[in-house]
């Protein structure tokens, strides 16, 4: 572990080389000309380094809701080395060890669900859910059931197939024009209600209106509807009561596949094996990838009922009739080795109980927080998956300037305390914070993390 002092000679020929050499994710780099990126270093537990030796507070788990059981595990590294020796790669056409034991490993933490199809990002897994549903359209629906819904404000990765699917116009700005047959539902956030209704009235009032697209678009052309749990990068989005009971039966009524993207929520995030276990649902396809092996190894899953697997398998004369798809990395062994002992770990240190505890510990100071704090306009959250909306006025609840919110990162992270924030997803409303520290947080953890926000917060909104 580093305290303060650096190991490497000279750290700052990888400065230079990264400044010279690295496109960084969703960053403006002009500042880098006279500025230095940041370069992580080293990570252990909940807390990493950069380059000037300086530790910091993970409370975004690498940054993107990654690193679920926290960094230096030993364990994770030394499996993935042995399997790495043993046999690290062969296409998925074929099977591997690791991958059969963590398909049955993963299936037990999903009843009702049966096939893993492996693959390397949640945008891949996404878009072979999509191509899923538009071969069996074409295999059950004379090519006539290929619409696939998605909602306003939730986010289901980079690729054009993906941001064809994509509700946060500002993710999606100067990369269309987007694939055909992708159709907007409205979001579910009663805080900014589109409907005079509260609670469970309005939580069923937002999945009719789901119903009202299919029944405009025709039920027959729709094959799908894709959904995050919990809204995450489009504001951590909890979904009001009654709203995925409604959901279900919606789905049901017009046999539509229903696609939970559980890429964020998956694997732990919310104190249960997978989001969508809060509400009670079935689904027929679901998606994920970040906490699968907690960022140890690249690793995503589609997850499917044998329902939708045996469509791909009733006429094997037919030389066109299975999932004639690949995905080069999906045959990387490392991914499920990893997988299995972040689940083992994840299981024998009680992390979801801990989830729950700590989120709760973390929206119970955030909302005291709010009390001291007008800017904070609501609080939401699942486990160790919150979010603080920030807002200029509580009654019109106007958003505060998206320069201010980026203002509370900034002085939380010269705190030493990494924090997120909504970034150009949403128009105006760039404006919540977001929190997912690892699910190894501690109580002190918490408290530091919402006693950071605290500083910030009155720093900023000083008047």
């Amino acid at each position: 572990m580093m305290d303060g002092g650096l190991r490497d000679n000279d750290i700052s020929k990888i400065v230079d080389l990264d400044r010279a050499h690295i496109w960084h994710h969703l960053v403006q780099h002009k500042p880098f000309e006279t500025g230095e990126p940041r370069v992580i270093v080293e990570g252990k537990g909940m807390r990493v380094w950069d380059q000037k030796g300086k530790e910091h507070l993970d409370a975004v788990s690498g940054g993107v809701w990654t690193v679920n059981v926290g960094y230096g595990r030993e364990s994770i590294a030394n499996a993935v080395r042995d399997q790495l020796i043993k046999l690290n790669y062969f296409a998925g056409a074929a099977g591997s060890v690791p991958g059969a034991l963590f398909a049955e490993r993963l299936l037990g933490k999903m009843p009702g669900l049966s096939r893993v199809y492996y693959c390397n990002s949640g945008s891949e897994a996404n878009e072979k859910a999509f191509k899923m549903v538009r071969q069996i359209a074409h295999k059950r629906y004379g090519g006539k059931k290929y619409k696939i819904l998605y909602r306003d404000r939730d986010y289901h990765g980079t690729t054009i197939g993906a941001l064809s699917a994509g509700g946060q116009d500002e993710r999606n700005a100067q990369y269309g024009p987007f694939a055909p047959g992708f159709v907007r539902v409205p979001h579910c956030l009663e805080y900014r209600a589109q409907w005079d209704l509260s609670g469970e009235a309005y939580g069923k009032r937002a999945a009719d209106a789901i119903e009202e697209v299919i029944l405009a678009e025709g039920p027959e052309t729709v094959g799908a509807l894709c959904l995050e749990p919990v809204t995450a990068g489009g504001g951590v989005i909890t979904p009001p009561p009654g709203y995925w009971e409604r959901v279900q039966e919606i789905c049901t009524k017009y046999d539509i596949l229903l696609h939970i993207d559980e890429v964020v929520c998956g694997v732990g995030r919310t104190g249960v094996w997978f989001g969508y276990q809060n509400y009670g649902v079935k689904p027929d396809l679901v998606t994920m990838a970040k906490g699968v092996a907690s960022g140890y190894a690249a690793i995503a899953c589609l997850v499917t009922t044998e329902e939708v697997f045996d469509m791909f398998k009733d006429d094997a004369s037919d030389p066109m009739n299975y999932f004639r798809d690949i995905s080069t990395f999906g045959g990387c062994t490392a991914g499920p080795a990893a997988a299995l002992e972040n689940m083992r770990i994840i299981e024998d240190e009680n992390l979801l109980q801990n989830t729950l505890n700590m989120g709760e510990r973390m929206v119970d100071n955030l909302n005291a927080l709010s009390e001291k704090h007008e800017v904070i306009g609501q609080v939401r959250g699942a486990g160790l998956f919150c979010g603080a909306e920030l807002v200029s006025d509580r009654k019109t609840k106007d958003p505060v300037d998206e320069k201010l919110v980026q203002a509370v990162v900034a002085d939380c992270m010269a705190q030493g305390v990494v924090i997120g924030a909504t970034n150009r997803s949403l128009p105006r409303l760039n404006n919540t914070l977001c929190f997912s520290p690892a699910l190894i947080a501690t109580s002190d953890d918490i408290d530091h993390i919402t006693d950071a926000v605290d500083q910030a917060l009155t720093r900023v909104f000083a008047s």
